[in-house]
């Protein structure tokens, strides 16, 4: 009986990820190609990539990139609008482009003198703007979650980590589980 259970989780150990990721895929699959009716499968998925990237290769040009420019300043006085658009476009520029936000991992101890430490990432060195210039921004993101919360503290309670940032992102999100 016992051999049957360890039968047992070691098969969930690699289907459970493994169904789960495919089934993942597979929704936002279907999802694509609702939105294009297509009748062959992945091929919504397909056009919406090559329009990304023709979209990207387009925006990089000089003109269309005041065009964009003339955009993003309409959107960002829209009273309703200025508040999606700020942040979906802060959100995804700190995972990709020129101004990634979560480059600088950081162990961060939560109250002095205690050794209860934090593991999240520098968004911001400074808070001059707000009043507090000796104090640092750091995101905490939460495991098994796309969610975390934004803590300010002072600087000298911030230790940097020499280690990968998309590394010590997996390893928060994992629940320290990670293995890579």
């Amino acid at each position: 009986m016992k051999r049957l259970t360890k039968y047992f989780f070691e098969g969930l150990l690699v289907l459970v990820p493994l169904v789960a990721t495919m089934y993942v895929v597979y929704v936002v699959f279907r999802k694509i190609d609702g939105i294009f009716k297509f009748t062959i499968p992945g091929m919504g998925f397909i056009v919406t990539i090559l329009t990304i990237i023709a979209v990207g290769f387009i925006s990089s040009n000089f003109l269309a990139k005041k065009l964009v420019g003339l955009v993003d300043r309409i959107f960002t006085r829209l009273p309703l609008v200025k508040m999606i658009y700020t942040a979906v476009k802060d959100l995804i520029s700190a995972f990709v482009g020129d101004k990634k936000s979560f480059n600088k991992p950081v162990l961060v101890t939560l109250v002095p003198g205690s050794s209860v430490q934090a593991i999240g990432f520098v968004t911001r060195e400074s808070l001059t703007n707000l009043g507090c210039g000796d104090r640092t921004a750091v995101y905490l993101p939460q495991s098994y979650n796309f969610a975390g919360n934004l803590i300010v503290v002072p600087r000298d309670q911030v230790t940097p980590l020499t280690a990968d940032s998309g590394d010590v992102m997996a390893f928060i999100v994992s629940g320290g589980v990670t293995s890579h």
